[in-house]
């Protein structure tokens, strides 16, 4: 390869010498290298894979019904540019019949390749050199990241559990404030589970109104919770003049490959992520929209998988409540996010640094996989959509995770 390429990388991925040195591996491709290694070690030993972040279970036979019919539709062979109405239309149907709000499928809905890439199409909306972002922390990044290519700046919100994992925004100081464009949220959230209240939300409209901000809510999670109603963003009063809603089928509906959601909200916001989608990609294939709109005319498919994830979460408490930890059952999502402990006696007595040193020594050493977050104190993630052929399958699975924790006490 010609060496000058490397002096001709944009500085937001590195800049001269690009590819010159090895970038830091991010944090889940090192877990795939972890369950690898631990694999080949302990041969012939189960993993018991409490990392993984998405459903274990395929789509609805309805919906794979109606992608191999719609496949074969010649009217859905060409390019869907800024989607098909069946789209909008069932996601109409979807938010009046699930969350009570709503909307015109006209100019309040548009139809998104997943909940990611309308993250990383937003900023190209909003962001200019030197605005503010403001994201909680820890959280999914993709916006900030797209920010930071337009020259964004990320102001931090940590979630701790003392304020329920909420953030608080009486904290940010007065000079992010002034520059500070968006408030990206995510509830249920990723990783902790935790959930917004009617009240919290009631906070970001008055906020985002007195600080002319724009609000982001990514409802990946938000219909996935095992009680009570559903609580969109959008439902609050005046929430849609200050911000757009994100949804997918990916974790609600069994349904990550197929890349298919919408945004919903401010028409003016919609319009502008419409106008910047339309340079960015062709649409998702029509076929996949079509059979996306059958799971979101068929909301049950979430609620029975919610009430699978409550069952498990159930069990997954309690199994970590014996061994010591604090857990505590989330109020939706399929992640429970808990403190690390500090240390562990047992054959050997071992010390942890944080969140990450815990869950490389258990799947190094218990071939459990996590996953740690550190970047608001020492924790760690586990998921209940961990491989399973059926319920009696699901209890041996955490039937064999309590009894590789029991050997040791945990301190924290």
């Amino acid at each position: 390869m010609s060496t000058y390429l490397h002096n001709l990388f944009a500085q937001r991925i590195g800049g001269p010498g690009y590819g010159l040195k090895e970038a830091p591996i991010y944090k889940f491709e090192r877990i795939k290298r972890a369950k690898r290694a631990a694999l080949a070690a302990h041969s012939g030993k189960e993993l018991l894979d409490f990392g993984v972040g998405e459903p274990d279970s395929m789509a609805d036979s309805k919906v794979v019904a109606s992608l191999a019919k719609e496949a074969s539709l010649p009217e859905n062979r060409g390019y869907a540019d800024n989607g098909g109405p069946r789209l909008r239309n069932a996601a109409a149907q979807y938010m009046k019949e699930v969350f009570g709000v709503s909307l015109d499928p006209e100019t309040e809905i548009l139809h998104s390749i997943g909940s990611k890439a309308a993250l990383s199409i937003l900023p190209a909306t909003l962001i200019d050199p030197g605005d503010v972002v403001l994201m909680t922390t820890p959280g999914y990044p993709v916006f900030g990241t797209h920010a930071a290519y337009y020259g964004g700046v990320v102001h931090s919100l940590p979630l701790t559990p003392e304020n329920k994992f909420l953030p608080r925004l009486d904290t940010i100081p007065r000079e992010i404030l002034n520059k500070a464009k968006v408030l990206v949220l995510n509830y249920p959230n990723n990783p902790t589970g935790a959930s917004a209240t009617p009240e919290f939300f009631k906070q970001v409209v008055e906020f985002a109104k007195r600080e002319e901000l724009v609000v982001i809510h990514d409802a990946a999670y938000t219909a996935l919770i095992f009680e009570g109603k559903p609580l969109s963003f959008l439902s609050i009063p005046d929430a849609k003049d200050v911000g757009l809603e994100l949804h997918t089928t990916s974790k609600a509906f069994n349904m990550t490959g197929w890349r298919c959601g919408f945004v919903a909200g401010n028409p003016l916001l919609v319009k502008a992520y419409a106008d910047v989608k339309d340079n960015t990609d062709s649409g998702q294939f029509l076929a996949v929209q079509n059979a996306s709109a059958v799971a979101f005319e068929n909301p049950q498919i979430t609620r029975d998988t919610a009430a699978k994830y409550s069952r498990r979460m159930d069990a997954l408490v309690k199994i970590l409540r014996e061994a010591g930890f604090a857990a505590q059952k989330p109020a939706g999502s399929f992640f429970l996010y808990t403190q690390a402990p500090k240390s562990a006696t047992g054959a050997k007595a071992q010390s942890f640094a944080n969140g990450e040193a815990f869950s490389k020594w258990l799947i190094e050493e218990q071939l459990v996989s996590t996953v740690p977050w550190d970047e608001a104190g020492a924790n760690v993630r586990f998921s209940v959509t961990f491989t399973a052929k059926d319920q009696k399958d699901e209890d041996r699975v955490l039937a064999e995770l309590a009894s590789r924790l029991k050997p040791y006490h945990f301190q924290f």
